[in-house]
């Protein structure tokens, strides 16, 4: 008769029991030792306390009719009555109220162009280009008019979140080309002009950007004849400009320095001019090497537009504290930040998801 193996042995063979689904997952992260578990069901519970108390504050004991401000108290929840009252404010600033539908389709011309830019298909150095100036363009018209009928509105009437979107793409159109130049140049083979666009960008980097615009604002005025100065908005705008340029000038420079030499050397083997190397072969490399990088000087550049507030501009953060300057509003600060913060947040933290997106994806190796 055949001696029969031993349990202990049989237990030891046995493969092992792969467990999978939600109950393994949350078996594994949140409760595998017993001080796991005790965190786990504290977190959990404080969680759903405060998701609890702001739903409460924020829908169901919130004021949203002006018609029923009255009732807007301590004790109640939030006051949305004060964003139907001055949300127009918020929003357009002192554009004047009967041309405002213009300064929204200006705000989903720019919205749409950078939707338009992140996709794939618009990756090229004649198309992506392209589609910035020309949505950047038609926010302009729409916003000044002086044409087709339409009245004019200079630029001192631009507030708010339609003139956040005009200083944030204003600086692309204007920084991008610029960063591009910066790049090659402090990469030049020429040291005069390398060592002398490097020092700029360096001198750039050191100074602080409300020191930029306040002299764009302030002194040039001082230096400069009235015929030389131009407009406000647009010398502090060109000197935002100049400010991303120096930064993204060397994430740009980091990815050509990424691009193997031999791939140059090929290109200058065949024949091709500079510019063609550069155009078809160096920068598309370094753009898509440094995306992720450009994403993030992005969210950085549209949240820094609230700084223009200090020097006497009109933007989306100056509308909000307008918009509760005045005794009738002045308790309902609370949700007109709450709502200024959800305007931030909608733009940076889709930034910020499409670069997480997209390193994701050349992690994996997409085009």
């Amino acid at each position: 008769m055949a001696e029969t193996m031993p349990d202990t042995l049989i237990g030891a063979m046995a493969p092992p029991v792969i467990r999978s689904g939600p109950a393994a997952w949350l078996r594994k992260h949140f409760f595998a030792t017993w001080y796991d578990a005790v965190f786990s069901v504290l977190f959990a519970v404080l969680i759903v306390w405060v998701l609890q108390a702001l739903l409460q504050w924020t829908v169901i004991d919130a004021i949203w009719r002006v018609e029923n401000r009255d009732l807007c108290t301590r004790e109640a929840g939030a006051c949305w009555a004060v964003i139907e009252s001055r949300g127009r404010l918020i929003l357009f600033g002192l554009y004047p109220f009967d041309e405002q539908w213009r300064s929204t389709l200006a705000c989903l011309a720019i919205i749409v162009t950078i939707a338009l830019s992140c996709l794939p298909a618009f990756w090229s150095f004649k198309r992506l280009p392209a589609l910035w100036i020309a949505g950047f363009g038609i926010f302009v018209l729409l916003m000044r008019g002086g044409f087709a009928g339409l009245p004019l509105v200079t630029s001192e009437q631009w507030g708010g979140l339609s003139l956040t979107l005009f200083i944030f793409s204003g600086v692309v159109v204007i920084g991008m080309p610029l960063a591009v130049l910066f790049a090659l140049a402090r990469r030049s083979s020429l040291p005069v002009i390398a060592k002398s666009f490097g020092f700029f960008i360096d001198i750039v980097r050191s100074l602080p950007l409300l020191a930029l615009l306040f002299a764009a604002a302030v002194v040039v005025p001082l230096l400069l004849p009235d015929a030389l100065a131009g407009n406000k908005l647009m010398r502090v705008v060109v000197a935002f400009a100049i400010f991303f340029a120096a930064y993204q000038a060397e994430i740009i420079r980091a990815g050509l320095q990424s691009i193997p030499n031999g791939q140059g050397e090929a290109a200058v083997a065949l024949g091709m001019p500079y510019w063609s190397r550069v155009i078809d072969i160096l920068l598309p490399q370094a753009f898509r090497n440094t995306l992720p990088s450009t994403i993030n000087q992005a969210v950085i550049t549209f949240k820094e537009t609230s700084i223009v507030t200090i020097i006497g501009f009109f933007e989306v953060m100056a509308s909000g504290n307008a918009a509760i300057g005045n005794g009738e509003w002045g308790n309902q600060y609370v949700e007109v930040y709450v709502f200024l913060a959800l305007i931030y947040f909608v733009f940076v933290f889709g930034l910020s998801r499409y670069g997480a997106w997209l390193e994701q994806r050349m992690r994996l190796g997409h085009d």
